[in-house]
């Protein structure tokens, strides 16, 4: 999480956080520090799922657009129109 911070470092953060709150209060911070990231750990899943959701909701819309599309008698006559004049144009 965090690459650059050494155990000297650490051991510094930890006398500043102890001069600040006191040595009763410490482990209360720590358990509420601890509570918040799980929450937004938690949260961002949340988010990412849903996301994920909709897009793969998304997609399956798409496909079958796609394929009523594909399948419909119209596209299918507009499409022998458009290769008939293709061909029309390529002997012409």
């Amino acid at each position: 999480m965090f690459p650059h911070i050494g155990v000297p470092e650490l051991i510094i953060i930890l006398v500043v956080a102890l001069v600040i709150f006191g040595p009763k209060r410490l482990p209360e911070v720590g358990r509420s520090l601890g509570k918040t990231i799980n929450e937004f750990r938690r949260s961002s899943r949340e988010m990412v799922g849903d996301v994920t959701s909709s897009v793969q909701d998304v997609k399956h819309e798409i496909e079958s657009v796609k394929e009523s599309v594909s399948a419909s008698p119209e596209t299918k006559a507009k499409g022998n129109e458009t290769a008939k004049e293709a061909k029309e144009a390529k002997e012409g």
